[in-house]
């Protein structure tokens, strides 16, 4: 059957799960009230994307997945006890959550409180609206749909703000507060490093502001714009890393610090939908970053043989594994380093970014976007990725013969010493 359908030319129909929808929509169409069809469009484009790409994705990479690698990471097993494998814990976790009593303090805002998770689900059912799957394997492919993108991921800090303040706990306020400096301080940076992006993908050709615009860029002219713009993809990771609270960024939720942050009061399903929709929102991000920086679902002409949405679900789900990584791996960082390191580093480097890739765009125009030289301005780009990086941390003060290679002593640290104890190890 897979020799026949190679041998057609409607192979690239039958790799399109758009055609199918398009079946049903027109077959509902021709039986349905006028305007019915419109409401039956949505509800397909809701479970094809969140039923079927999120929800398993949130269980089984989120959770399961990740869990298993950080087991692995820190030489465990991780969860290897519910099915064979460990398969069934996620499935276990849910049933936890959704028996496990949720307690209400008595002087919170009752109100506030339950509205908050909801809040927060809903804007991660509705970015996956103008996220690309495939070629004709988008809800809504809007002209400034990256502008949509931003503006829709930047409500969930409201509901994590109201969540905090609703419960009437220093601690969950603390962490609020922490949630909207943290918004407001990364925000910054990660607008400007996408604004890289925009400039690059931007000709008379394609719409810079459009994901689906950005991912034919890369396909017409072969490469990924994280080769031509790499300091945009680090911090645009970097960023997002600390607007999701993902470890070693997580200091909204630091519970050597305070208890739980905005979600200590919160128990059973109610802390499950927002821990749920933290590895969804995460899932956004990386699905985000494989349109915009990895190709979207292109992969040099692996498409024409390879369904475009397996590809795409792949690069998102490797982009995803980045967050694991630095989770496993690095340690929290204090709140005040990590505010410091958005305003002078992150910024700064972002701006540079920003003018080094305007001034090549200009360039590149007055030579009509030959497309030969993109791969000139990836490799300048890529080495002035690492002279900028170093240059700006020299002049920020850092230098590598004075980091320690070993553990010191407190006292030699710098530390606090008890009186009396100056000549003691």
């Amino acid at each position: 059957m897979a020799a026949i359908f190679l041998a057609t030319d409607n192979w690239y129909d039958l790799r399109d799960l758009a055609n199918l929808t398009d079946a049903i929509l027109d077959g509902a169409d021709k039986i349905l009230p006028f305007g019915v069809v419109y409401v039956l469009a949505a509800l397909i484009g809701f479970v094809a994307s969140f039923l079927i790409f999120v929800l398993p994705s949130q269980l089984y990479v989120g959770v399961y997945g990740e869990r298993k690698i950080i087991g692995r990471m820190q030489s465990r097993y991780g969860p290897n006890r519910a099915g064979p494998f460990g398969l069934l814990q996620p499935i276990a976790d849910a049933i936890k959550l959704l028996t496990k009593e949720a307690l209400t303090p008595t002087k919170s805002d009752r109100v506030v409180m339950y509205i908050a998770p909801i809040l927060f689900v809903a804007p991660a059912v509705l970015i996956f609206a103008v996220i690309p799957f495939g070629p004709r394997m988008v809800f809504a492919d809007v002209p400034v749909s990256l502008l949509y993108f931003m503006a829709i991921t930047s409500l969930p800090v409201i509901s994590m703000f109201m969540a905090g303040w609703s419960a009437n706990n220093k601690y969950s306020l603390f962490g609020a507060m922490r949630i909207v400096a943290m918004a407001i301080s990364y925000e910054v940076p990660l607008v400007t490093a996408l604004l890289a992006a925009v400039v690059i993908t931007s000709n008379p050709a394609s719409n810079g502001l459009s994901l689906q615009g950005m991912v034919l860029w890369a396909d017409d002219f072969k490469i990924w714009v994280a080769f031509v713009s790499p300091l945009a993809f680090v911090i645009y990771f970097i960023c997002v890393s600390a607007e999701l609270n993902r470890t070693p960024t997580d200091i909204a939720e630091a519970e050597s610090e305070i208890v739980a942050g905005y979600l200590t009061e919160y128990s059973g399903m109610k802390w499950g939908l927002f821990y749920g929709m933290d590895i969804g929102y995460a899932l956004g991000a990386s699905a985000f970053a494989a349109t915009v920086f990895l190709g979207g679902w292109t992969f040099f002409g692996l498409e024409k043989w390879v369904p475009p949405w397996m590809i795409f679900i792949g690069k998102t789900h490797l982009f995803y594994f980045l967050f694991i990584w630095t989770r496993g791996t690095l340690p929290r960082l204090r709140a005040d380093q990590l505010m410091a390191f958005a305003w002078k580093f992150l910024l700064p480097v972002a701006i540079f970014n920003l003018l080094v890739v305007t001034t090549e765009r200009m360039w590149w125009s007055d030579q009509d976007y030959t497309k030969g030289l993109i791969y000139l301005i990836a490799a300048v780009n890529v080495l002035l990725a690492v002279v900028i990086v170093f240059a700006w941390a020299h002049f920020m003060g850092y230098r590598p013969d004075e980091t320690p290679t070993r553990p010191r002593l407190v006292k030699n640290a710098g530390g606090y010493v008890p009186i009396g104890s100056e000549g003691k190890q």
